[in-house]
């Protein structure tokens, strides 16, 4: 009859030299363990054949092992990095993700009305999306950790950076360099699924321009305030729309490297060269911006998503927040897409 009888924890605990309870949090991935355990552990049990039951070891210790990830576009290069950074911490410690991807408003209506990771998570991690009241509670009802990036919300933990801070340091530069025709690409109008990262780098835009505009004692023209919906294909889109005003900009600030890299793609095709008939800045520090020679706001986007993953870890452990808020630093890169306006 059948084969070999799989062995009991007893017998994996007493090949590893340890005790049940230490061979039963290491198999389970559970923090505390030290990593030379953890493989003797690990190897004991590949030897004996013995593998733990994942519905046995969510009824005796209430976790699941899963952290939910609430994510606007997982197809996205800032979410698919921010991913990468939060996967990677959890990994480590035994802790796989169950990504949403809400897509669009009716997606994300969906979601709050079914909450389908309810008892099936451990924690929650919400990626830049402002969260109405309801939902915030909807969350924090589930009675576990809520961790948000690029977002505050009241009762959870989160990390980002001063979205309004980089934008103004990214402006002064291009003032700096002379430049007083500044134009801007950001979010499409209305900005999709309630997110405040646009209009906080809008924000700083407009202080910036706005004060050259009234040094110079002209009006600011709000025509070179423009939409790309943060794609490539967007700034294609936005830049044509630049070129075809009567006065043209001399620089143009994009709220992300992606439409940065669309901006750079309609001047090339348009004849003008990059930066001197117009200089383009970016925002993110994307993996393709070094090699397409793009000045841009370096943000350190898969440390966002690794520090998310470490305040969900300290919240399960019950070990101690540092700080929360936790505001990330940004830096300005330059490379050879700004320079002065032509004639200076």
């Amino acid at each position: 009859m059948g084969g070999a009888v799989p062995e009991k924890l007893d017998d994996v605990a007493r090949r590893a030299g340890v005790s049940t309870a230490t061979a039963s949090r290491a198999l389970r991935g559970i923090p505390g363990v030290a990593e030379r355990t953890r493989t003797r552990v690990l190897a004991a049990a590949a030897q004996l054949g013995y593998t733990v039951s994942p519905a046995a070891s969510t009824l005796a210790t209430g976790r699941t092992g899963t952290v939910g990830v609430l994510v606007p576009y997982v197809d996205r290069w800032y979410f698919s990095r921010l991913i990468s950074g939060v996967e990677r911490v959890l990994r480590e410690a035994g802790i796989s993700l169950l990504l949403y991807n809400l897509g669009d408003d009716a997606g994300r209506a969906r979601f709050f009305a079914g909450l389908p990771l309810r008892r099936r998570v451990d924690a929650v991690l919400v990626l830049s999306l402002p969260l109405a009241a309801a939902e915030r509670e909807l969350l924090l009802g589930l009675g576990t950790p809520l961790v948000t990036v690029g977002t505050e919300e009241p009762g959870a933990d989160s990390v980002g950076i001063d979205d309004h801070a980089a934008a103004v340091t990214a402006m002064r530069h291009l003032v700096q360099l002379g430049h007083r025709e500044i134009a801007f690409i950001g979010e499409d109008d209305p900005v999709p699924l309630g997110f405040t990262t646009p209009l906080r780098r809008l924000a700083a835009y407009r202080e910036v321009y706005h004060a050259v505009c009234r040094a110079d004692g002209r009006e600011p023209d709000p025509a070179f305030e423009t939409g790309g919906g943060f794609t490539v294909a967007g700034g294609e889109r936005a830049m044509g729309a630049l070129l075809g005003l009567p006065r043209r900009p001399t620089a143009v600030f994009a709220a992300s490297d992606e439409m940065a890299f669309g901006a750079l793609r309609t001047l090339r095709r348009a004849g003008l060269r990059v930066p001197s008939d117009v200089s383009v800045l970016g925002f993110d520090d994307h993996d393709l911006a070094d090699l397409l020679e793009l000045s841009t706001v370096a943000q350190p986007v898969a440390d966002l998503g690794e520090r998310a993953g470490r305040l969900i870890l300290a919240r399960l452990s019950g070990g101690k927040i540092a700080t929360s808020p936790a505001i990330v630093g940004t830096h300005l890169v330059l490379r050879g897409s700004t320079a002065p306006p032509p004639g200076r």
